[in-house]
């Protein structure tokens, strides 16, 4: 009788630990760059409807093959527009999730328009601190491991508000 209840409740511990495992898993993306992989820990506490959204979007592949449009030395690198000029997205905004989480190097957000509920599926990641972006864009995930080829990525013309001549592109996005 002591055997079967040691099986029962390893058989439970074994389901309760998978079942934790699978949703961690589902919060962690892969960005492949040409110089490496950069691992991005989302985070739904902070952005639940964002992190839903990124996840549809990266299950259908929309990011693959996106260009880094604008990046700013000292600043971010942004993404997720199929057009590649700052001015596309999927089609669906998502209402603003703002919170006290400072942008901080590696912290990733979205990027919007001037209206807060505008953000769709461009997102920046940031290269160092910027005060200034604190509680008006949604922090939805930071970069655990990689930041070295987020700082590979090329930068763009200072002039030309960082916009890249022959940008680097996101190869693939995929969830871990």
């Amino acid at each position: 009788m002591v055997h079967r209840i040691a099986s029962i409740l390893l058989a439970i511990s074994l389901a309760f630990f998978a079942t934790n495992a699978s949703a961690a898993k589902g919060n962690t993306l892969i960005l492949q760059l040409r110089t490496g992989e950069v691992t991005i820990e989302m985070r739904p506490d902070l952005a639940p409807n964002h992190v839903a959204r990124i996840k549809e979007l990266v299950q259908q592949g929309f990011y693959n093959g996106l260009k880094f449009h604008r990046v700013i030395a000292g600043f971010m690198a942004q993404t997720g527009d199929p057009r590649g000029d700052g001015t596309g997205g999927s089609g669906k905004n998502i209402k603003a999730e703002f919170t006290a989480t400072p942008f901080v190097r590696g912290v990733v957000g979205m990027a919007r328009s001037r209206d807060p509920d505008s953000a769709d599926s461009q997102f920046f990641i940031m290269f160092e601190a910027s005060p200034s972006l604190n509680n008006q864009y949604t922090v939805w995930g930071n970069v655990i491991s990689g930041m070295e080829h987020v700082d590979r990525i090329k930068k763009g013309e200072p002039a030309l508000n960082g916009a890249v001549q022959n940008p680097d592109k996101i190869i693939s996005m995929r969830l871990q």
